[in-house]
């Protein structure tokens, strides 16, 4: 009965709040009703916006080739720089006053070619004296040989003693002494005379005059001029110990081979000049532990010149089989140089290398890479070891005009060419 009464208070509220509901301006009522139903829409509305979960991406394109197989030969870098093969200071061997000068500064001279004269009439002088001095020697010594003939013939008759003759004949010896010490002085005045226009001893370029007509030079002092014998020209420069021993040691095994140089200059990208070997120093030097080498290059036109720099490459163990890639596919993980190559599965993966020397563009590798290889050569950037990629084959190309000299360094094995077929 209770429950019954209970129902029907909650119906007679209901209808009385429907009935004040009723009661009021439409606008009122339409606000009430409408709420439940612009609540479930916007609900409706924001379950079809919200996103749908991210699809993942596609894996990132790039492009593989296997390593180029080529023999090459390798070189060893060095810097250094040029200087006269022979070198010669210019200075008077006798004293005077300069009265000529025979070249121009800077000129090509000839071995025996005159650069200057000194005046030589004092030593003309000198020279008619001592051969005035040989006459009179020439006079005694026959007077004396006259004396010890008629001494000898008059000591058969007993005319003169012993001790005259001897006397005598000391005196011819004497006489013989002296016309060769005047002979000795001609000799020497001659010499004088000779010193007194002084000649170019080697051929080569002439520096400029440092003494001019007018002025006194002092025997063996004076610094008249200098000469640089430039064909041929030296190409000095330091290796270190290590590389020193490892050259040696493939000359030991190439039974000398692996002498030759090649040069180029501060402004050539081509390694223009050749030369040889021919002289490696006797010692390693303590402070600085290289040793110093010397290259004999040809120089015909004379247009190296002592004091220039440039690189030089050395041979360095003749022709060898290598396999080439991209320098730029060689990537740096710490302390080890890594390529990134793609699997089967299109995996990628890292490997540990060991790089070798340049060519041109390309970069060998020693050991950690096989032919069968498919080496990521583009893209880089987006391959990730263990991440999946879309491989695009290619073939790797050399491309001469990327061929660059290498920038003066520390010596080191960092370059090679193509051996010829």
């Amino acid at each position: 009965m209770n429950m019954i009464s209970q129902v029907s208070a909650a119906d007679a509220e209901q209808q009385t709040l429907s009935a004040r509901i009723a009661q009021r301006p439409r606008w009122q009522r339409a606000a009430i009703y409408g709420t439940p139903l612009v609540l479930l829409v916007a609900a409706v509305t924001y379950w079809n916006s919200a996103p749908s979960p991210a699809a993942a991406p596609p894996a990132p394109m790039v492009t593989v080739a296997a390593p180029l197989e080529q023999n090459i030969n390798q070189w060893d870098d060095y810097v250094g720089r040029f200087e006269a093969s022979r070198s010669v200071e210019v200075r008077p061997r006798v004293s005077g006053q300069i009265i000529g000068v025979h070249f121009t500064d800077g000129q090509i001279v000839q071995k025996g070619q005159l650069l200057f004269t000194i005046d030589p009439r004092p030593f003309g002088a000198a020279l008619a004296e001592a051969r005035a001095a040989v006459a009179a020697a020439q006079s005694d010594l026959s007077l004396a040989e006259i004396n010890l003939g008629r001494a000898k013939r008059l000591v058969e008759a007993q005319a003169v003693s012993q001790s005259d003759v001897d006397r005598l004949t000391a005196t011819v010896r004497s006489a013989q002494a002296a016309l060769a010490a005047a002979r000795a002085r001609v000799s020497s005045r001659a010499l004088d005379v000779e010193f007194a226009y002084v000649r170019a001893p080697i051929s080569g370029r002439v520096s400029d005059r440092r003494i001019d007509p007018g002025n006194l030079v002092a025997s063996g002092e004076t610094l008249m001029t200098t000469i640089n014998a430039l064909d041929p020209i030296y190409f000095t420069f330091d290796v270190p110990e290590s590389l020193y021993l490892k050259t040696s040691r493939q000359r030991l095994a190439n039974h000398g081979a692996g002498e030759t140089a090649e040069i180029r200059l501060q402004d050539e990208a081509q390694y223009s000049w050749r030369g040889k070997l021919d002289f490696t120093d006797n010692g390693i030097s303590q402070n600085s532990g290289t040793i110093r080498a010397r290259a004999v290059v040809a120089n015909p036109t004379l247009f190296l010149a002592p004091g220039m720099f440039g690189n030089m490459r050395l041979a360095d163990g003749g022709t060898v089989p290598a396999l080439l890639i991209p320098d730029a596919a060689v990537r740096t993980d710490q302390a080890r140089k890594i390529v990134l190559v793609v699997g089967k599965d299109d995996t990628v993966a890292a490997k540990p290398v060991e790089p070798g020397p340049l060519v041109g563009n390309l970069r060998a590798i020693r050991s950690g890479l096989a032919k069968t290889d498919r080496v990521i050569v583009q893209g880089v950037q987006f391959a990730m070891p263990g991440a999946k990629v879309q491989p695009r084959v290619t073939q790797i190309k050399y491309d001469a005009s990327a061929v660059k000299g290498p920038p003066p360094s520390t010596p080191s094995a960092s370059q090679a060419t193509f051996a010829a077929n």
